[in-house]
């Protein structure tokens, strides 16, 4: 009789080092962006420097803006694509089924998703990456691991060729009059939407009760999902490919084995990246919704292409320092934060909107943009702490073993041997 096979959760043995050392710093990353969309209106945390800053609030923003604002999100999507690839392969190995789990997992995560954007906070990201791995289940069967990159690299810089393109035209528009007067008109009409949209969420954020902001994040859902099928859902896809290559290629688990490609992202891709950032951000550093011209396309280009190119340094150089001991006893303190990942990133969220909401402490637009940072590494290291003091007690994080249980059926044990 063959011996039946049963579905479970990686053990924590069986778990890639790096991967959660860099999904812990990612985790920073991610709320050193997000905090300015929970303590003001989310959609001016997506226009790059605030103009009306001023001195330390400036110079935060702006650093903000280089160093971590898009980088974050990359690294994310990129431990999205490895977690994935790495699922696949343990169950290939194993001869247990990954479709069906895989399934689960993924209406879990949308479930879970979805709750956190209409209920919490509507700068969610979960509900797109559930959508989009279905997409990923597809390529990831279709295509040879030799060819993952450049489909990744494709799917993220076609959205920005079209961007690219529509500037373009937008310059081209300007030199027919009758074309320019019309294209100002449809843009005067986005920017004064945009405008209205920034005034609903201060009013429904700032001072309205849970069910004014519940509306107005039902709101911002659509406006997501329009986004996400456009631009950014293309762009995450191929990072979501791009990731699952690092993985079956070996370069994540075996990174000595790969010292020119790692070599590469260290010492070329990251000053390279930074430097296209900093020439986008000099070419508009305020994106302006009544503005389509070539120079917002060559803006934009550059600094999400740079975005890539960083993130790939910063994971590069994780990966270094995990390599010597000192820095990566170091680095080993983030292991535990992003084992908790999935946990934590909705704590963020249910923190930052409980203290600058209006239904929580109401400290809403009250916080200056200079100490934004420092309340997000404040609650980033009680975070890391609690995940130390959980970890020793405890397999999985709360919304880990959640999730897991729903995957599989059943819940596994929670409590450590």
């Amino acid at each position: 009789m063959q011996k039946a096979i049963t579905l479970g959760p990686l053990p924590a043995a069986e778990r890639i080092v790096a991967m959660d050392v860099i999904r812990g710093f990612a985790l920073l990353g991610i709320f050193l962006m997000n905090i300015e969309g929970m303590a003001g209106p989310l959609n001016a945390s997506l226009t790059g420097l605030d103009p009306s800053l001023a001195g330390a609030d400036r110079a935060v923003d702006a650093l903000i803006y280089v160093l971590v604002q898009g980088k974050f999100y990359v690294l994310f999507s990129l431990l999205f694509g490895m977690g994935f690839a790495v699922m696949a392969a343990r169950a290939e190995a194993a001869g247990r089924p990954f479709v069906r789990v895989y399934l689960r997992r993924t209406f879990a995560l949308l479930a879970i998703g979805l709750a956190h954007m209409l209920l919490v906070w509507s700068g969610d990201i979960l509900t797109v990456y559930a959508l989009l791995a279905l997409l990923l289940l597809a390529v990831f069967r279709a295509v040879p691991a030799r060819q993952l990159p450049w489909l990744g690299l494709g799917l993220y810089v076609a959205p920005l060729c079209l961007v690219l393109g529509l500037g373009a035209l937008g310059s081209l528009a300007q030199l027919e009059p009758g074309a320019a007067k019309e294209m100002q008109r449809a843009l005067a009409q986005e920017a004064q939407a945009w405008q209205r949209t920034l005034d609903a969420q201060a009013a429904a954020y700032g001072h309205g009760t849970w069910l004014d902001a519940t509306r107005q994040r039902a709101a911002d859902m659509g406006q997501m999902f329009v986004y996400a099928l456009t631009v950014f859902g293309w762009q995450v896809l191929g990072l979501f490919v791009l990731g699952s290559w690092f993985v079956r290629s070996g370069a994540i688990a075996d990174p000595s084995a790969f010292p020119r490609l790692f070599a590469r992202l260290r010492w070329v891709a990251l000053p390279v990246g930074l430097l296209l950032v900093l020439a986008g951000f000099r070419l508009m550093p305020t994106m302006d919704p009544g503005r389509l011209d070539f120079g917002m396309g060559v803006a934009t280009f550059a600094a999400s292409t740079g975005a890539l190119l960083m993130s790939l340094g910063y994971l590069a150089w994780i990966v270094r320092g995990l390599r010597h001991p000192r820095v990566a006893g170091a680095l080993a303190l983030l292991a535990p934060a992003g084992r908790m990942a999935l946990t934590h990133y909705l704590l963020q969220s249910l923190i930052g909107t409980l203290v600058f909401y209006g239904y929580g402490l109401g400290a809403f637009g009250q916080l200056p943009r200079a100490w934004q940072p420092v309340f997000a590494l404040a609650v980033f290291a009680l975070q890391v702490l609690v995940s130390r003091w959980w970890l020793r007690r405890f397999r999985y994080g709360p919304m880990e073993w959640i999730w897991r249980g729903l995957t599989y059926g059943r819940l596994p044990a929670l409590r450590a041997a």
